[in-house]
């Protein structure tokens, strides 16, 4: 049986600075990382969607977290075709166009590689310190089933190589009757982690939850299951607490994908005060998680 490993997506956004989670004496960005690791084995880093990392920072994660601790990253928006903001490149790479966002069309060749590259080469440290899990490719909306779009997923694959990375589609054309089992086939041909997502039903970017195991390492996102999930307001989006109940049908789900996996990444991403870290604890406990790092 895989091991599961349970966390959240963030340890350090505003609500949860502010809602006591952390202890008094946890008053730096160190100390509330530290502190983090001590509860959980794994974090999602969601900064990294807006902006590469700077390898010194990643450097300063892995030292502060114990041997054994797990960081999946969030592929940069421009490198899943979000809209970008121009800032977020570096002076050098910034296109002229004067528009408001940035999308790969708007860079030449070189300089999307060099995008590429700067960001991979922020994770050099996690993959030195063996702390590196998968990349999360977190697909927008208007990325649709087709032929086009699965060569895409195989193009990041292999410009991520040999590091991990895990697909999360938020268009349920993949999902679609005998697309389903396709795409899984598909998938699991290349050695893909599909990401499974638990959200809110009914929206332009809701997928099913698909349960399904197509590579040794399977990852869950929980969303949450608020009704102001089209909000632009980030925390009402997020401010969703689950109960025991759906964590117990849950705890079933991640268990049967234990069984047939090496891994299963379980990241709670109700990142409205200290949602997550709550639900966090509470879906180990059901599971009766133990890990010691």
């Amino acid at each position: 049986m895989g091991e599961i490993r349970i966390g959240t997506a963030s340890w350090s956004n505003r609500t949860l600075l502010e809602s006591g989670w952390y202890p008094r004496a946890a008053d730096t960005p160190a100390k509330r990382l530290a502190h983090y690791a001590d509860q959980f084995p794994i974090v999602e880093v969601d900064t990294t969607y807006h902006g590469p990392p700077a390898a010194r920072t990643a450097a300063l994660w892995a030292e502060r977290t114990p041997p054994g601790f797990t960081f999946d990253v969030k592929a940069f928006s421009l490198l899943t075709g979000h809209p970008t903001q121009p800032d977020a490149l570096s002076p050098d790479m910034r296109p002229t166009t004067g528009r408001r966002f940035v999308y790969p069309k708007d860079l030449s060749p070189r300089d999307y590689q060099e995008v590429w590259d700067r960001f991979l080469e922020g994770l050099d440290p996690l993959v030195d310190a063996d702390k590196l899990g998968v990349v999360l490719f977190q697909y927008p909306p208007w990325f649709t089933y087709g032929d086009v779009n699965a060569w895409q997923l195989l193009e990041a694959a292999e410009r991520c190589a040999p590091r991990r990375i895990a697909v999360e589609f938020r268009h349920a054309s993949w999902f679609e009757g005998d697309r389903r089992a396709e795409t899984l086939a598909f998938l699991r041909r290349h050695d893909l982690p599909l990401v499974c997502v638990d959200m809110p039903q009914g929206h332009r970017n809701s997928v099913p939850p698909v349960v399904e195991a197509t590579a040794d390492i399977a990852v869950v996102r929980f969303h949450g299951h608020s009704r102001q999930w089209a909000n632009r307001d980030v925390d009402e989006r997020y401010r969703y607490l689950y109960n025991d109940r759906q964590l117990s049908q849950w705890a079933r789900h991640l268990r049967a994908l234990a069984e047939r996996t090496e891994e299963v990444h379980v990241l709670l991403n109700n990142c409205c005060a200290d949602n997550a870290q709550r639900n966090a604890a509470r879906l180990r406990e059901l599971l009766g998680v133990v890990t010691i790092l």
